[in-house]
């Protein structure tokens, strides 16, 4: 009997180790959000493009209300600056909504050093959720494709609370960023998932009203990081988005340096890329080359003659613009220091054959392109 009890009692102790280490609150060590800085191109009119640079850190993820207190701050400025029009399209960077994957998460995945011990983190917080979407998974990653479709239901949730809520606080139509989601779709305006399906690197648009559009971008061609858990999507299958400042069209980082997916969305007025570069520093490197197929069109010398900076301004959207009818485009990266990943380049905007590149701030930035009527 006193052997069941002292059984009995160290279970109980690892139980409450175990639910306090789960359940102790994050740390308050988010950085002060620095200057933001706001620059805007053009003459004011009913319609523009609006680049959100953020620069942000782990914590900001702790909660959907986090985030959305972090990049309501940048709208903030640009509202101030007097940018904010019900013409203005506000474009997020890429992966902005997929570390939404962590919100929730225990303490210790927010002060840890790495992504993957974050991660690692993440997946003992849910250990039988966990095993049951790693026994699902057959990517060649299966462990982040376990965490990603594990987290998938709640990540959609919170993605179109926090965006959908800003579109609708600032009366904008609003890209916004990616999110890694298992197979998703739109129904009865919410953003919805298949556990069971690809994941994919998916960005939503929504209206001023806050309601998402009922077609989803897919990214076609996923970087060697990402290939591993996500799928490709068909570059053909790009939709177009009716705005009120017009028909837009939206392309997800790598896929903005492939002409087919220009064919795609080439009768646009607008086009807007959410993207993200790394590592630090990597901007005034010299360009390594296509990670994705090489389109016949660009010539390969390129590589290594070209900055990576220089080569997102020669082969990506501000070199592609004009084989489309669009007017003008908006290139926004995403900023600040995410675990160990790192994060560099910055906003480029294009209005015909006028390119501004603008310059990366510690505290982030706002680019604001006027468009004629």
């Amino acid at each position: 009997m006193r052997s069941t009890l002292i059984i009995l009692a160290f279970v109980a102790a690892l139980a409450l180790v175990w639910a306090g280490w789960r359940y102790w609150p994050v740390s308050g060590d988010t950085p002060p959000q620095e200057a933001i800085a706001v620059t805007a191109l053009g003459s004011p009119s009913g319609r523009n493009l609006i680049g959100v640079e953020p620069a942000l850190h782990q914590s900001d993820y702790r909660s959907p209300a986090a985030l959305q207190s972090r990049l309501a701050a940048y709208l903030d400025a640009a509202r101030d600056a007097g940018a904010i029009v019900p013409g203005s399209v506000v474009i997020f960077p890429e992966h902005v909504g997929t570390w939404l994957v962590a919100s929730g998460a225990p303490a210790s995945a927010f002060s840890a050093r790495t992504v993957d011990g974050a991660m690692m983190s993440l997946a003992g917080a849910h250990p039988v959720s966990f095993a049951g979407a790693l026994i699902g998974s057959n990517e060649d990653d299966r462990l982040a494709a376990a965490l990603f479709r594990m987290r998938s239901v709640a990540m959609a949730r919170n993605y179109q609370s926090v965006f959908a809520g800003l579109a609708r606080e600032y009366g904008v139509t609003l890209v916004a960023g990616s999110i890694v989601l298992a197979d998703p779709y739109v129904e009865d305006g919410a953003v919805r998932v298949r556990q069971g399906g690809p994941l994919y690197n998916v960005t939503a648009v929504f209206g001023p009203d806050g309601s998402p559009h009922p077609q989803l971008v897919r990214k076609a061609y996923p970087i060697p990081s990402e290939a591993g858990f996500t799928a490709s999507a068909p570059p053909d299958g790009y939709p177009l988005f009716d705005t009120p400042a017009g028909r837009l069209g939206v392309l997800v980082c790598a896929d903005s340096w492939h002409p087919d997916v220009y064919a795609a969305v080439g009768e646009a007025e607008l086009l807007a890329v959410p993207a993200y570069l790394q590592p630090s520093g990597v901007w005034d490197q010299p360009w390594g080359g296509y990670v994705t197929p090489w389109p016949g069109d660009v010539p390969r010398g390129d590589a290594g003659r070209l900055t990576e900076g220089e080569a997102w301004q020669t082969h990506a959207l501000a070199g592609r613009l004009s084989s489309t009818q669009a007017l003008a485009g908006m290139t926004a990266f995403l900023g600040g220091t995410l675990w160990d990943m790192g994060s560099d380049g910055a906003a480029i905007a294009v209005n015909g054959e006028d390119v501004h590149t603008a310059t990366r701030t510690p505290g982030g930035q706002v680019v604001v392109l006027w468009v004629e009527d």
